[in-house]
């Protein structure tokens, strides 16, 4: 569970803001542990000696989110065979949209992401201008959960790369991710707005 980012498009540190009675992170673990046999809970420095919340692990995460990922990784046990990545940022993902991640990765994949069909048309921009308008029956926006085998996450971390999600880094080194159906519901806070 990533919650180590410093929220600088929401002002703050989204993670630990009140949503109906909870902190954000504290919905995202108990999705994360409905399906989990362990969670390891990835934060900032100025919460490492925080409550353990219901997560078996907690650590400090680094400057990007990829090097807080492979700090979460490292905690994960070695005998570990699928690993799942979720956003704090993500409260409302259901617990079916874990168990539908990680049964793809059960059934063969090296990897498997939610994603929901686009719907507006997507422009692709250089230097202000459009160069091209890309076809949205081939896209799709990904969400997290994400589930990997653990030898190809931890395969994909070992480059020190960096990417705005996981699937990047394990498809870039050849693995097979597949696209499960993703949830519009399970919407990522980004701005104070997004907290209704």
């Amino acid at each position: 569970m990533v919650a180590a980012g410093s929220g600088a498009r929401f002002g703050g540190q989204k993670q630990f803001e009140e949503l109906e009675g909870r902190r954000v992170v504290d919905w995202a673990l108990v999705a994360s542990r409905s399906v989990a046999e362990g969670v390891v809970l990835v934060v900032p420095a100025d919460h490492a000696a925080a409550d353990p919340l219901i997560a078996d692990a907690v650590v400090v995460g680094g400057a990007t989110r990829s090097d807080s990922v492979r700090a979460g990784l490292a905690a994960v046990p070695a005998h570990a065979g699928i690993v799942i990545v979720h956003d704090a940022a993500r409260p409302f993902a259901a617990p079916a949209l874990f168990h539908a991640v990680v049964d793809a990765v059960a059934a063969g994949a090296d990897g498997a992401v939610p994603g929901v069909p686009v719907t507006d048309t997507i422009k692709q921009v250089a230097g202000g201008r459009v160069v091209a308008t890309l076809d949205r029956d081939s896209l799709v926006a990904v969400q997290t959960p994400q589930a990997f085998t653990a030898v190809a996450l931890r395969d994909a971390h070992a480059t020190a790369g960096e990417a705005t999600d996981d699937a990047a880094l394990v498809e870039a080194r050849g693995g097979r991710v597949v696209v499960v159906p993703g949830d519009p519901a399970n919407t990522k806070i980004t701005l104070r707005a997004d907290l209704g």
